[in-house]
């Protein structure tokens, strides 16, 4: 599968980046990010990170895409904490986070949002959400309107999010892409090589933080493989359920990446098959984003929606565009 993390895998909206819990950090490395953290208990043996970079105003509480913990949003948060106040959640099964299995994903990915918006004491924020992280923000919205402000959708608002007969099916977004690259010994020398390899091949930059949750260390603080997340399972089942979203009682921005662009490694190859799978993989993903994108302007008509050219992660790849259009949208919401 494909979404946050790699092309050639099958999803284009659900990063299955697969973790463990024991980072390995070593103690010489210190997080840079203005963040403080917290761990909040939302059941029994599970509690979930929560980070703060501060600010003041209307909160707004930040989640990340599958595969991707919440500093991922290390260096774009800072960047709204200007004006206002801003909050992030790792989810169950990811980076630091607790986990426990649940016979309802979604419905507990739900619950581990309001449970956390409890604790923190937070007056109807806004929530932003990347990638799969929509349909958390479409549980909310639906079962609990009246805790939240609005929602923002990052490359988010694909049909685990709403769903429309006028828009296309996630099978559409089933598709396979050419395999991307892995990095080699010489990327994996540090984690300053590994996330400027990272930038280089995908075409956006990930926080060092957010590299150090993601992949095991060795004792001399090397990078050496992508962690196993046992959260992950979670996705496929929201993948595939039947529970879908058709309406969104609330103020809604959604940012798209439309169209997509090729990630920097297809772009650049030379081999004449990628070039052509990778051209393939992205008429078909692009055509199906736009569909999904007039889909939701019909079906929710006081959304804003929001059509930029760039990458997957989308505050990352257009961060300035991204930071404008949520600024405006968190000052309209109340």
């Amino acid at each position: 599968m494909r979404c946050c993390w790699q092309a050639g895998y099958s999803i284009l909206f659900v990063a299955l980046i697969l973790t463990p819990a024991d980072s390995r950090t070593p103690p010489s490395w210190r997080d840079p990010s203005s963040h403080a953290v917290r761990f909040v208990t939302v059941e029994k043996g599970v509690r979930l990170e929560a980070l703060d970079w501060g600010g003041s105003g209307k909160p707004i509480v930040l989640l990340a895409g599958g595969g991707n913990t919440a500093h991922v949003f290390d260096e774009f948060a800072p960047k709204l904490a200007s004006d206002h106040h801003v909050y992030g959640i790792t989810r169950r099964g990811f980076g630091a986070s607790g986990f426990s299995t649940s016979d309802n994903p979604l419905d507990r990915l739900r619950d581990d949002v309001l449970a956390v918006i409890g604790a923190l004491k937070l007056k109807r924020p806004v929530l932003a959400g990347h990638s799969i992280a929509g349909a958390e923000l479409s549980a909310v919205a639906t079962s609990h309107p009246d805790r939240i402000a609005g929602l923002v959708y990052l490359d988010a608002a694909y049909p685990y999010a709403f769903e429309s007969a006028n828009g296309p099916s996630m099978k559409e977004f089933q598709i396979s892409g050419p395999r991307a690259p892995r990095p080699a010994d010489a990327d994996l020398a540090s984690f300053g090589s590994l996330q400027k390899w990272n930038a280089e091949v995908y075409g956006s930059r990930r926080p060092e933080s957010e590299l150090r949750q993601t992949w095991d260390s060795d004792s001399s603080g090397r990078p050496r493989k992508e962690r196993d997340f046992p959260g992950a399972q979670s996705f496929m089942a929201i993948m595939t359920s039947t529970n879908r979203f058709t309406r969104i009682p609330v103020p809604v921005l959604a940012i798209f990446a439309s169209p997509h662009i090729p990630e920097n490694w297809i772009a650049r190859s030379t081999n004449p098959a990628v070039r052509e799978a990778g051209s393939a993989y992205y008429t078909a993903i692009n055509a199906s984003t736009e569909r999904q994108a007039r889909a939701l302007e019909a079906g929710v008509p006081t959304a804003r929606v929001v059509r930029l050219t760039g990458a997957h992660h989308i505050f990352l790849s257009n961060e300035s565009d991204t930071l404008r259009e949520m600024r405006a949208f968190l000052v309209s919401s109340k």
